[in-house]
Order: C-alpha cells, then sequence, then structure tokens
C-alpha cells in the first residue's frame, strides 16, 4: 500500500488547542517526485476500493474541503478522485448562501447533497461557511456561532447514525502563497473567471480570517469527527496527503466483494 504512514496522517490531526493555523510550508519528510510516484500508485487502488463501495452498497464516504482562497480545493479533488468512476461520486460546490438558502436553515443546502449508500460525495466548501464565512459575511452575529457549532456537532452524529464516514479537510495556505497564486490568475487570462472583487478584500483579511478559522477549527475538534489540517503551499504534498487520508478511509471499511447468489450459470449462458 503506497499510502503515506499513520505517523504522518496522525501529525495533521488538528489542535483543539492551537491558537494559529498550521505551517503550511512544511515537507514532511518528503520530496515532490517521490509522492507523485506513489500518488499515480495509489490511484488505481482508490479505484477499486470505490468500485468495492458501489458493490456493497453499505456505507458511503462524504469528504469535506475546507480552506482560503486558493487553497487548491479543485485542484486537490482533480488530482486525487480523477481516477474514480463518475458513477457513484459526486462533487458540490458551496459559495455564498442565497437569500433563499438563508431563509431556511443553514444546513439543508448540504443535505440535499449528501451521499446515499456506495457514494464518494466531495463537499468543495464545508457546512462551517455557515459559522465562518457567515459572520465575515454580516450574516450572522458571534453570539450565532455557538448554536450552530452545536448543530453541526448533532449533524456530524447523525451522519454516523446513517453510515456515513466522515473525512474533514482543512487546507492550509499562507498569505505568501495566497497571493502568489492569486497573482498568477490575474496573469493568466484562463483564469480571469476565478477572480471576484471579494478575493482582493478577502486577502487583506487573511491573517484575522485565519485566526478565526484556527478558533472554529479547534471548537469543533471532536474525536468522533476530527479535522485533519493539511499543509497545502505544495500542491503535490497536499494531494498525496489527501489521497493517502481517503485510503486510510477506505482500509477501515475493510471491503471484501459481495457474492449474492447469481440469477444464472455458465451452463445456462452457453445454452442461450
Amino acid at each position: 500500500m503506497p499510502r503515506l504512514p499513520d505517523s504522518l496522517l496522525d501529525a495533521c490531526l488538528g489542535d483543539p488547542h492551537a491558537a494559529a493555523p498550521v505551517d503550511a510550508e512544511r515537507l514532511c519528510g518528503l520530496d515532490r517526485d517521490g509522492a507523485r510516484v506513489r500518488l499515480e500508485t495509489l490511484r488505481p487502488w482508490l479505484a477499486e476500493q470505490q468500485t468495492l463501495l458501489r458493490a456493497r452498497r453499505q456505507e458511503a464516504l462524504l469528504v469535506w474541503l475546507q480552506g482560503p482562497d486558493c487553497a487548491g480545493k479543485d485542484g486537490a479533488i482533480r488530482q486525487v478522485f480523477a481516477g474514480l468512476g463518475p458513477q457513484g461520486l459526486a462533487v458540490h460546490g458551496f459559495r455564498q448562501p442565497t437569500a433563499a438558502e438563508r431563509a431556511e436553515g443553514f444546513l439543508e443546502r448540504y443535505r440535499r447533497c449528501l451521499p446515499a449508500p456506495g457514494e464518494v460525495v466531495l463537499f468543495n466548501r464545508s457546512p462551517y461557511e455557515g459559522v465562518a464565512c457567515d459572520l465575515f459575511d454580516g450574516f450572522i452575529a458571534a453570539a450565532d456561532i455557538p448554536g450552530r457549532l452545536a448543530q453541526l456537532a448533532a449533524f456530524e452524529d447523525e451522519l454516523a447514525g446513517r453510515g456515513i464516514r466522515l473525512l474533514k479537510v482543512y487546507l492550509q495556505i499562507s498569505r505568501v502563497e495566497q497571493k502568489a497564486r492569486l497573482r498568477k490568475r490575474l496573469l493568466d487570462p484562463r483564469k480571469h473567471w476565478k477572480v471576484g472583487a471579494e478575493d482582493l478584500e478577502a486577502h487583506r483579511q487573511f491573517d484575522r480570517r485565519e485566526a478565526h478559522w484556527a478558533a472554529i477549527l479547534a471548537a469543533s475538534q471532536r474525536p468522533p469527527a476530527p479535522w485533519r489540517l493539511l499543509p497545502a503551499n505544495h500542491k503535490w504534498l497536499r494531494d498525496l496527503l489527501l489521497a493517502s487520508l481517503v485510503a486510510r478511509e477506505f482500509e477501515r471499511l475493510d471491503q471484501r466483494w459481495p457474492s449474492p447468489p447469481l440469477p444464472f450459470g455458465l451452463d445456462e449462458l452457453e445454452r442461450a
């Protein structure tokens, strides 16, 4: 199994006592070429595990990807999940809620996208947007945060009760790296569609926003549904860490091919 060892993955476990984000620049003792080889070797195994999940139709896997703008959520999804079959795989992106979505419970738009048994579903941005970003956007007050965190904890417990395995991942980049990636988008006409006026203000508020996210992550770090904080300045490291976390979730399922009674045998087929 080419996935990273538990010691490295467990080093990404969120610290409920942390007052600052993780070091986005750390390399975890790995190098780019070796990481890329390991990821290429891991992809076919992940694809087979997804097929097993579909065949068994018992549990589901739900991945929440969170991180600051330009953290590489789209890129990580492409790199890690590109080899999985389109059937049984879905990606949902969540931006600022519409007026209609704000009028309903803040978790409802996420509930509508939950996986059925046998599916792998990815959320590009998580329900924790309703705690962090809704505060910055003025949709809620600071006094609303404890109540929403309690709703999120209950939601995560509900998912576990329904057989949905939840993997919560925060991709951490530095302010310097975010600025460099924004600059690349401005210089590349093919990426201008990704740039919004709000990106500049968010970058100016980077340190304040990340301090707020660090507090939210610490407050919501629970053993039943822990956060994994991945250093994401280096895309090759980000991708291998995420793929390895997904692989470990599949390992924990200890999947076996189902053996239902066959509706007909080879002799019947030959006579047909």
